[in-house]
């Protein structure tokens, strides 16, 4: 007689992978108000008067500044929004996203 033999069944559990993140960059120009790109930042990515402050300086001084990191899509809307409200004011306010490595 045969032997039989029986192997447990294992439970694969699938790996889901975090979403890729990327990051939301205020580009310094010098043509667009300190105060307003202040309110942007506050308005936008709901960032204090102090840090939004912050934010602006380091643009200014450096040229570029990463605001903040989110999901591609959120990144992208919010670099669009915040673009956009320099854009109705004739401001030429500019953010852009990349993605973080």
């Amino acid at each position: 007689m045969p032997e039989i033999t029986t192997k447990p069944r294992t439970k694969v559990k699938p790996q889901t992978e975090r979403p890729k993140l990327y990051k939301v960059i205020l580009v310094n120009d010098d043509f667009t108000p300190r105060e307003f790109v202040v309110t942007v930042l506050k308005g936008e990515f709901k960032l204090s008067e102090d840090q939004a402050h912050r934010v602006m300086i380091t643009a200014h001084q450096r040229g570029v500044c990463v605001v903040a990191v989110f999901t591609r899509d959120v990144a992208e809307t919010k670099a669009t929004r915040a673009t956009d409200a320099g854009k109705a004011k004739g401001y030429p306010l500019l953010f852009t996203t990349e993605p973080e490595e």
